[in-house]
């Protein structure tokens, strides 16, 4: 359950409105209501203040507030893995369709987007070194090892993302700012 939604049948039971919950927690009325609506996470001390007006324990809320932590992390993992995942398609339109939605989000999104768009770019010369070396040679065999190279690590980026794991592409193109380059 939600920290708001605790909050708001805690007030509730008490026969307490949200003016007088925001009187005995020096909160406004509009930051309760943005609280128990979940429009905003509540920072400590106001969980700390909430708590002491409604005479429970601040660990109810703290528990809560982890469990969210942990929904909200394990949601970070599946978009980053999708980020990772949509470098199978070559296409850049996906991957910035993902960042763009999802950049405010997900922390450390740009980082794995610049990682992807690189690999994906590495992707498209290898390709077209295949095909001059088809149209040259005629044995496709550099665009078949592409493809494999291709599909390779997007999916094992994919999984090591989700799981928590480090990553690494292969990337003749390095798309990182100065600082980005200095660490």
């Amino acid at each position: 359950m939600k920290i708001g939604l605790v909050i708001k049948e805690l007030r509730i039971k008490k026969g307490l409105t949200q003016e007088e919950l925001a009187a005995k927690t020096e909160l406004s009325a509009r930051t309760i209501q943005r609280i128990e609506n979940g429009e905003v996470d509540p920072r400590a001390y106001s969980l700390q203040m909430i708590a002491k007006a409604l005479d429970v324990d601040f660990s109810l809320f703290v528990e809560d507030a982890s469990k969210i932590e942990k929904e909200k992390k394990s949601k970070n993992d599946i978009i980053l893995g999708l980020v990772h995942l949509s470098g199978l398609f070559l296409v850049l339109i996906p991957t910035i369709l993902i960042w763009n939605n999802k950049k405010n989000d997900v922390e450390n999104i740009t980082e794995h987007f610049k990682d992807v768009i690189s690999f994906q770019l590495t992707a498209w010369i290898l390709f077209l070194l295949a095909f001059i070396q088809y149209y040259l040679v005629k044995m496709p065999y550099m665009f078949y090892a592409g493809v494999i190279f291709t599909v390779f690590f997007s999916i094992v980026n994919t999984i090591n993302v989700i799981n928590n794991k480090p990553y690494k592409y292969f990337n003749l193109i390095n798309i990182k700012n100065k600082k980005d380059r200095a660490k």
